[in-house]
């Protein structure tokens, strides 16, 4: 009997590569299908080239991308594996299939060597306690990487969200299928995990109560007391996340702006024109930085930065710094304006650092030479190709804190902000009109607050 192996992706370019060829080594499987979540990475290009058939979902979701698989596949066991994981054993497959080849089982969940996650552990699990006792036996609830006959999942709900996999296991309960678990050994996800605990948190805790009401047993009597008990691990998801270092890193340039600094001062200056040449005329990063500084030689620093202060600031700006703060975030601003303006700003909102262009001074007349500071350039461990990108500053300060990228809110608004977006744990574009930059940004915010990043910046 021949296996279909369906991965469900977004953005897993440096992972599918790994995933589909290891889904290839067991010689039952005979189609292995990536749907892709309209990826903006490499992830298509790479999972074809490893060998499989792509699929691009219809609707924006894990699950949804998870239906459609199955939908499509041709074989009667299909097996699930996540994109993101990149050291699967090579027989992960093959254990996986094994009770259902034998007839021992209808469906399989997986289990393996990690330390649980909290939605599973504050969230999951007491609920499940509370309504499906019997599942406690399943220590990985909520694991995606799953095996079974189409007869069985052909007859689940596939939640569109990160509710899916309970969700099956339940149905599956449900249907009475035979279930067992197999270790597929150690394996290491890439996770975002404290910015997807809110999120992920509701939608496992909304399947397992729309499961619960299918049931007989259920009351308004128990409606209550899961209301008591989901309070709790709302205050128990917060509390964990109180000692986390988290920070989050501001562009300046409209966004702590609402308006650019060097466009406020051509328009002062009478030098729009020979900005607009440099611009359209030039693609380097570092030598559009270097031309722009030689339109500012002669002019001085105090009306340089009285021109800055005509600029409006976002009016919740230090408002919501303040907050975040008390919350134990450091905040920091990344830009590749100048620095010299980045810190007046700092220091008026109470930002914690700062890392831009340093514009050179002589006697508070600017030469018109400029310095880009070396964390911006390209080096080992650089996760995109330009020379010059602000996701290297990120990842400069990331280590400097000690904060894990995982942990990082990061906001911009520009074509200069999508490496760091797309690699921060949270990445925001905020009131932007570059459409790349919207489609990688986890968050998006169209009206010109930052309350907005309270919602998920626990």
């Amino acid at each position: 009997m021949n296996i279909s192996v369906i991965i469900p992706t977004l953005n897993e370019e440096s992972t599918i590569a790994s995933v589909v060829e290891t889904a290839k080594k067991f010689p039952k499987v005979d189609e292995v299908i990536v749907v892709d979540d309209h990826s903006v990475d490499d992830t298509v290009l790479r999972a074809k080239l490893a060998g499989a058939s792509v699929l691009t979902s219809t609707k924006v979701g894990k699950g949804a991308s998870m239906r459609e698989g199955l939908l499509v596949s041709k074989n009667e066991i299909a097996v699930f594996l996540d994109g993101d994981i990149g050291d699967y054993e090579p027989d992960v497959v093959e254990k996986l299939v094994h009770p259902l080849l034998n007839n021992e089982a209808d469906f399989v969940k997986s289990t393996f060597e990690r330390v649980a996650g909290r939605v599973t552990e504050l969230v999951a699990k007491p609920l499940l306690s509370l309504l499906f006792p019997e599942v406690l036996r399943f220590p990985q609830p909520l694991s995606g990487v799953i095996a079974g006959k189409r007869e069985f999942l052909g007859k689940t709900k596939f939640e569109d969200d990160h509710g899916v996999d309970v969700g099956i296991l339940l149905d599956m309960i449900q249907l009475g299928a035979r279930i067992t678990e197999v270790n597929i050994g150690k394996i290491t996800h890439k996770m975002k995990q404290w910015q997807q605990l809110g999120p992920m948190s509701r939608e496992v805790a909304r399947v397992i109560l729309k499961r619960a009401q299918l049931r007989p047993a259920f009351t308004l009597d128990t409606l209550e007391t899961i209301s008591i008990v989901r309070d709790q691990m709302e205050s128990a998801v917060k509390e964990s996340l109180r000692d986390l270092k988290k920070m989050v890193i501001l562009d300046l340039d409209n966004t702590l702006f609402m308006g650019r600094f060097i466009d406020k001062v051509a328009e002062k200056h009478n030098f729009q024109k020979e900005l607009v040449e440099i611009v359209t005329t030039n693609q380097e990063s570092f030598l559009i930085t270097k031309l722009i500084a030689r339109l500012l030689r002669g002019l001085n620093i105090s009306h340089l930065l009285s021109e800055a202060e005509e600029i409006p600031m976002v009016s919740d700006a230090a408002e919501t710094i303040a907050e975040l703060k008390k919350r134990g975030y450091i905040i920091g601003i990344i830009s590749d304006g100048y620095k010299f303006v980045a810190q007046h700003v700092a220091n008026k909102t109470g930002v914690d650092f700062v890392i831009a262009n340093e514009l050179d001074f002589a006697n508070g007349v600017a030469t018109g030479e400029v310095k880009v500071p070396s964390c911006f350039a390209k080096r080992r461990k650089s996760r995109c190709n330009p020379n010059f990108c602000k996701s290297n500053a990120m990842l400069y300060v990331a280590k400097k804190y000690n904060v894990p990228l995982e942990s990082i809110i990061a906001v911009g608004d520009s074509e200069y902000d999508i490496c760091m977006v797309k690699y921060a744990g949270i990445g925001v574009a905020f009131c932007s009109d570059n459409k790349v930059l919207n489609m990688v940004a986890d968050r998006t915010i169209e009206t010109r607050s930052f309350k907005p990043i309270l919602d998920f910046a626990p």
